[in-house]
């Protein structure tokens, strides 16, 4: 069974829909986008949670993306499906601490990313070669080719983003989060490009500081956004308030904002003329942002391409009162 979406629809070309992305939530929205616009789809994905480890380069966000776009995540929610976890076992045998868990097969493929990088191959080119060994229509690109990496301060002690949410359980208050490279950073030709040509711009329901902040908040990128001829709207990483996976409600904490629509609007005030939530706004939204109300849980085929249509129908309404 095929894993891609006709990008056409009786002959009717589809809209260039660039997304922003981090994990989970981001990844979903991917896929619902992908079934909607197919082939002209770009995700933008953090690249700030990256880690070495087992000799291996491990990109969480794109290739949870590019996953979710090939239909080969697994129902745990995170690696590929059916993957065996065969040389974790048995390098815990060996006497390894195995604090990040990576089946086989993902393990490979981080493997490979690994040799690519040391051959060279700039991480916009290894991420082409994963999504065209997928199959994948749609286009996942890295917004840098530098390294980002995250680092988190929690109860006076700071670490590396994947330890402080695997082996430190991603417990708060926050006190510090941090993008190391983030300032000295450049950014692609192609992110560039994708935003140049964008009909529409999401900012996904993704962590604002974990996800989205190491993207827009590269030099030139939130400018560039802010000046594309398209509009940007963005999703709501809560559900009735709550956050589904991860620690998303210790960092908006952290930002000083509150869970709920006006928080979230409060975020990406400036940058995006539309925010999608499944709660009202109490309060006045910034000036020139449009609300829209969608049941933005993402946990079925149709609820993914329901809010994907969803944001194409806000952009609308973005483009038409700008």
């Amino acid at each position: 069974m095929s894993t891609q979406s006709d990008p056409t629809d009786q002959g009717q070309s589809k809209p260039n829909v660039v997304l922003l992305s981090g994990g989970t939530g981001g990844a979903k929205l991917a896929r619902g986008l992908l079934d909607v616009v197919g082939a002209s789809l770009t995700v933008l994905a953090n690249v700030a949670d990256d880690i070495e480890i087992y000799g291996a380069h491990v990109s969480p966000d794109p290739d949870l993306v590019s996953y979710w776009l090939a239909q080969r995540v697994d129902d745990r929610g995170w690696g590929i499906k059916g993957d065996t976890f065969n040389v974790m076992d048995e390098l815990k045998s060996l006497g390894e601490d195995i604090w990040f868990n990576l089946g086989d097969k993902d393990l490979a493929v981080c493997v490979q990313r690994a040799k690519w990088f040391s051959e060279g191959v700039t991480p916009t080119s290894a991420l082409a070669r994963l999504t065209a060994s997928l199959g994948i229509a749609a286009t996942v690109l890295p917004p840098t080719d530098d390294q980002l990496r995250t680092t988190v301060q929690a109860g006076g002690k700071r670490t590396g983003v994947q330890d402080f949410l695997i082996r430190g359980g991603g417990i708060g208050p926050i006190e510090d989060v941090k993008v190391e490279g983030l300032e000295e950073a450049t950014v692609t030709g192609e992110t560039f490009a994708a935003i140049e040509a964008a009909d529409v711009i999401v900012i996904g329901p993704s962590n604002p500081a974990l996800s989205i902040t190491p993207i827009l908040g590269l030099p030139g990128l939130r400018d560039a956004v802010k000046a594309a001829k398209a509009p940007v709207v963005a999703v709501s990483p809560l559900v009735k308030g709550f956050v589904l996976k991860g620690p998303t409600d210790a960092f908006l904490d952290h930002l000083g904002v509150t869970h709920d629509a006006d928080g979230i609007a409060a975020l990406y005030a400036g940058v995006a003329g539309g925010i999608l939530s499944d709660d009202t706004p109490q309060n006045d939204l910034p000036e020139g942002m449009i609300h829209r109300q969608a049941d933005v849980l993402l946990d079925t085929p149709e609820a993914r391409r329901e809010v994907a249509q969803a944001v194409l129908d806000l952009a609308g309404d973005v483009r038409t009162a700008g």
